[in-house]
């Protein structure tokens, strides 16, 4: 029932989306008050410096945000490819296709910071080559396939996190891109390395580093800019052209450093509902 609702509600237009958007973030902020606490804390502790009543008026702006990014990620669905390249620019994507064009493959690192979805599919419209998003499943496995349907449209080959390495031996001597999210927290026996993100202690995935010291793949660091309400622009930023010549851990606190100034320069669009901060060091 749940999937036929969103398949029904992916038909409809974007304009009739966002009024009910507007209606979702009354209940999901003033309402349900959905995961408030956790928001307002993550917040607080990552922008200390703001005063509270420009702290509350971001939690608001993010809820405003979060609710049509909800909407567009049913739209998914049913979006058409001349409506993605239409909402979501890539520009600078030119030293990226070169690499392809070479027969080369480029690594790929983003967060969830605006419409990240619709990026992936932007992804798979905008380059030519075999383009691999990397993911963690969802526990129900009835929504995860419903992701992973959405998410392998326009071409895009769907990677279960674990099946990484495997993927990357399957597809050498092929030109192809291999995208990961920098701002998941690994998992508790995971997590080998800590930093200062946002004013506090975090863990951090390695595995982008890991794999691009070992294939001396370039990094492209693909910065997500808010234009307005449903439409986007990407600047496809080199952030490691020699990945085999950098020190240890000097990648993983480039796209660290990299994503805070995005974070920094407009909070409300990150996905402050995330525990990202769930362990500490030595807990």
């Amino acid at each position: 029932m749940g999937i036929f609702l969103l398949s029904v509600l992916s038909l409809l237009p974007l304009s009739v989306l966002y009024i009910l958007a507007d209606g979702a973030y009354l209940l999901l902020y003033f309402v349900f008050r959905y995961r408030r606490d956790v928001v307002r804390e993550n917040l607080l502790n990552a922008l200390p410096d703001k005063p509270l009543g420009e702290i509350i008026l971001i939690e608001r702006h993010f809820y405003r945000y979060l609710a049509s990014l909800i909407f567009e990620v049913v739209k998914m669905n049913s979006i058409s490819e001349g409506e993605i390249k239409k909402r979501f620019i890539f520009k600078n994507t030119a030293q990226v296709q070169a690499y392809l064009d070479r027969g080369e493959s480029v690594l790929i690192c983003s967060a969830h910071y605006g419409n990240w979805e619709w990026g992936t599919l932007g992804i798979g419209l905008n380059f030519q080559a075999d383009h691999y998003p990397i993911y963690k499943p969802l526990t129900n496995p009835i929504f995860d396939n419903w992701f992973k349907k959405v998410r392998g449209r326009f071409g895009n080959k769907l990677i279960a996190m674990r099946q990484t390495m495997r993927a990357l031996q399957a597809s050498k001597g092929k030109p192809s891109m291999f995208s990961f999210g920098n701002d998941q927290a690994p998992a508790k026996d995971e997590s080998h390395y800590w930093t200062n993100f946002m004013h506090q202690p975090s863990s951090v995935q390695l595995g982008i580093e890991k794999i691009a010291k070992r294939t001396n793949q370039p990094i492209f660091y693909f910065k997500v800019q808010v234009l307005r309400r449903g439409f986007y622009e990407v600047d496809c930023v080199p952030l490691c052209l020699n990945p085999a010549e950098t020190a240890t851990f000097e990648i993983t606190e480039r796209h660290t450093r990299f994503l805070e100034e995005i974070i920094n320069a407009q909070p409300e669009y990150w996905l402050w509902s995330h525990k990202r901060w769930k362990y500490k060091p030595k807990d």
